[in-house]
Formats: structure tokens, C-alpha cells, sequence
């Protein structure tokens, strides 16, 4: 009799999970944040990796109130991961512009000729083969946003980062005409 070891199957991003992790989110925005919330940015924001991330009891009450959300329950290993990236870039989002990522990156400022995230920057994103590669690029590419994005758009692309996004991004991304 052999064995087979069987993982969890995946599965997604509930909408109960992602209202419980839009709410956190605007826990950390709001004019006057409490103590414990301002701490949890503060260290989701230094986390300088994913393990580092999963290791932060700010990160763990967060996975667990989504985990504990209506059609929810423990995300197998690689999903765990992207919600760490999650949880760990939304520290970083300082307001809720209703941009995408693409279309944040790419709107120029009035009479500037250049976006924000550079082409070259860009086509990196796009080149980003893991998770841990794309949330080190838009750990540096927020900035260049000011910070401000749609938190639930950045959740739903990096929880389901694959070809489907990549593609979608590059159509919405205003790229030069020249």
C-alpha cells in the first residue's frame, strides 16, 4: 500500500478575508491610530523579507482574524507567503487612491512626461518570478506612488500573481508612445 501525502488544496481570497484585511488596513490609515496599531506598521514596514514577516505577531493576528473569516481556514504554504506580502505592503500604503498598481505607476503628474515607475522598473515587476521577488520590488516602488494605491486591487494581484496579472498589467500601464 503506498502513501500518498496530500496537501492542503488552495484556495483563494474569500471576500469575508479581504474585508477582515481592508478593515486592519484602515485601522493603520485613520487620523489617530491606536498604539498597538502604529507598532504593527511600524514593524510590518522594517520587515526586510517574507520569513521575516511570518515570524511578526503583527502579521499573525492579522492572518489569523482572515483565516478565521466566514469560508476561510489555514492557506496552504505558498499562499501563506503571498499573504505575508499582503499584510507587509499594505503597512507601506498611506491612502486608498482607487488606482491598480499598473495605473498608480503610470500616472504622470501634471506636466511631468514621465511616470512615476520608470518602464525599465516596470518590466522588472513584470519579470518577477516569486513573490518574494515581486514584493521586494513594490517595497521600493510605493514610494514612488506616494504611497497611495487601492489596498484590496494590491491584495487580489499579489495573492494571484501569475501570467493572468502580469498580462493585465501590462494593459494598464501607460507605457510611452516613443
Amino acid at each position: 500500500m503506498v502513501l500518498i501525502a496530500s496537501s492542503p488544496a488552495p484556495q483563494g481570497l474569500p471576500p469575508a478575508a479581504i474585508s477582515a484585511l481592508v478593515r486592519w488596513w484602515k485601522t493603520l490609515v485613520i487620523e489617530n491610530p491606536s498604539g498597538q496599531a502604529r507598532a504593527d506598521r511600524a514593524v510590518l514596514r522594517r520587515a526586510h523579507d517574507l520569513t521575516a514577516v511570518a515570524c511578526l505577531p503583527a502579521y499573525q493576528r492579522v492572518y489569523r482574524s482572515m483565516a478565521g473569516t466566514e469560508g476561510t481556514g489555514d492557506w496552504p504554504p505558498f499562499q501563506q507567503e503571498r499573504i505575508a506580502a499582503i499584510v507587509a505592503l499594505l503597512a507601506h500604503v498611506k491612502a486608498d487612491s482607487g488606482l491598480t498598481l499598473p495605473r498608480a505607476m503610470s500616472l504622470r503628474a501634471e506636466g511631468s512626461d514621465r511616470n512615476p515607475v520608470s518602464e525599465l522598473r516596470f518590466r522588472r515587476l513584470l519579470d518577477a518570478g516569486d513573490v518574494e521577488t515581486l514584493f521586494a520590488g513594490l517595497r521600493r516602488a510605493l514610494p514612488l506612488v506616494e504611497h497611495r494605491v487601492d489596498p484590496e486591487s494590491l491584495a487580489k494581484d499579489v495573492f494571484f500573481w501569475g501570467d493572468g496579472v502580469k498580462k493585465r498589467w501590462a494593459y494598464d500601464y501607460a507605457w510611452s508612445m516613443t
